[in-house]
C-alpha cells in the first residue's frame, strides 16, 4: 500500500505530531510525506517528498494573525498550480493533517481523503466551544482542508473519533524538574512588545523562544533565544510553568509534563479560541492579552501551584492501525 501523508507546516504543532505518526504509518505501508506552509521551524527526521507553499497563516507582532500578510503570501494562482500538480492518483490512501493542497486535490478529483488532525476534533459538535461565535472563522476552518471523513486529537477524547494528543517520544522521554524559570512561546508577539510585558514581573526568570530573532540575548530578567526544538522541550521540562498561545501541541505537551499552564489565544485565530474553551474546562487559566489589566491574573497564576491533571497514553500506533484497518480497503462514503 502506498500512502500520502500530508501535513500543515504553519507553526510547529503539526510537524511535531508527524514525528510520531509517520513512523507508525511506515510500519504498515510505503509513505510519502507532503508539507505545505512557510511558518515552521522544526526539522523532520525523515524525507519530505513534496514541499509546497500552500496557505500559511502569518503571525503578526501584537498578539494575532496578520490577515493582510496571510492573504498576500497565498496567491490564488500558486495555490491552483500546486493543487493541479500533485499526482494524487499515485496513492492508495491520502491521510491529511489539515493540509489544503492534498485535500483540495482529492476533493477536485473525487478521491477519498482521511482527515487526522486536531482541527477536526476542535470543530466536532461534542467538543467545547467559545461563548462568542465566529461565523467566518468556523467557515474558514471547515473549508480550509476538506476531507471525506475525519478523526481528530483533542485535550480529551470527547467521542469515539476523537483521541487524546500524540505526545512525541522526545517529550515522553524527558527528565522533568522544576528549575523555577518560566518558558514562553508567544510567536504572535514581537520581542520588544513581549519583553516590555514580561519585565513587569521582575522577580521571574523568563525563557522566551522567539520566531523574530536569530541570536540569543538577555535583557534584565528576560532571556530570548531562537526556536530550537531540543532547547525548547528541555526548557519546558525544567520550567515552573509555561506561558504560550492557545495552540494544541505545546499546551498538550505542557499538560503531559504536569506543568502549570497559562494561555493567550491569538486574535483572528478561531482554532485557538476553540482550544481555549477546552483548556478552561480542564482548569487552565486563559487571558485575552498581556496588557496591564491582566497582571492580576498573571500574578495569581505565578503564585499558584495548581496544575491540570491529564492522562495521555502512548497509543499512536493503535490509532494508525485502526485508521488503516478501517479505510485501506473500505471506500469512504460519509462526510465529516
Amino acid at each position: 500500500m502506498k500512502i500520502l501523508y500530508a501535513v500543515q507546516g504553519t507553526g510547529n504543532g503539526h510537524l511535531s505530531r508527524a514525528m510520531d505518526v509517520v513512523p507508525c504509518l511506515q510500519r504498515r505501508a510505503t509513505v510519502d510525506v507532503l508539507v505545505s506552509g512557510i511558518q515552521a521551524d522544526l526539522q523532520l527526521p525523515f524525507p519530505v517528498k513534496y514541499r509546497m507553499h500552500g496557505l500559511s497563516f502569518i503571525f503578526g507582532k501584537s498578539g494575532g494573525v496578520d490577515l493582510w500578510k496571510t492573504f498576500m503570501s497565498s496567491t490564488v494562482r500558486r495555490l491552483v498550480q500546486e493543487v493541479n500538480s500533485l499526482p494524487i492518483a499515485d496513492y492508495d490512501l491520502v491521510i491529511n493533517d489539515f493540509e489544503p493542497i492534498s485535500a483540495w486535490a482529492c476533493h477536485i478529483k473525487d478521491k477519498p481523503c482521511v482527515g487526522l488532525s486536531h482541527q477536526a476534533a476542535a470543530l466536532d459538535p461534542q467538543s467545547p466551544k467559545p461563548k462568542d461565535a465566529d461565523v467566518m472563522g468556523k467557515l474558514i476552518m471547515r473549508n480550509y482542508a476538506p476531507t471525506s471523513i475525519s478523526y481528530g486529537f483533542h485535550f480529551k477524547a470527547y467521542n469515539q473519533r476523537i483521541f487524546t494528543p500524540v505526545i512525541r517520544q522526545q517529550v515522553r522521554q524527558l527528565d522533568v524538574h522544576d528549575r523555577e524559570h518560566y518558558t514562553v512561546y508567544l510567536p504572535a508577539y514581537d520581542d520588544a512588545r513581549l519583553i516590555k510585558h514580561l519585565m513587569r514581573f521582575p522577580d521571574i526568570h523568563w525563557q522566551v523562544f522567539s520566531k523574530h530573532n536569530r541570536k540569543p540575548f538577555t535583557l534584565r530578567n528576560v532571556h530570548v533565544q531562537p526556536i530550537a526544538n531540543e532547547a525548547f522541550i528541555k526548557s519546558m521540562a525544567d520550567a515552573a510553568g509555561v506561558l504560550c498561545g492557545a495552540g494544541f501541541e505545546t499546551p498538550a505537551e505542557s499538560l503531559f509534563l504536569q506543568k502549570k499552564l497559562l494561555v493567550v489565544p491569538m486574535k483572528n485565530q478561531y482554532e485557538q479560541h476553540l482550544n481555549a474553551a477546552a483548556l478552561e474546562q480542564l482548569g487552565v487559566p486563559v487571558i485575552k492579552n498581556l496588557k496591564p489589566k491582566n497582571d492580576v491574573a498573571i500574578e495569581t497564576w505565578l503564585n499558584s501551584g495548581v496544575t491540570a491533571r491529564v492522562d495521555y497514553p502512548d497509543c499512536t500506533q493503535a490509532i494508525v492501525d485502526k485508521l488503516l484497518d478501517t479505510h485501506a480497503i473500505t471506500p469512504l462514503l460519509s462526510n465529516g
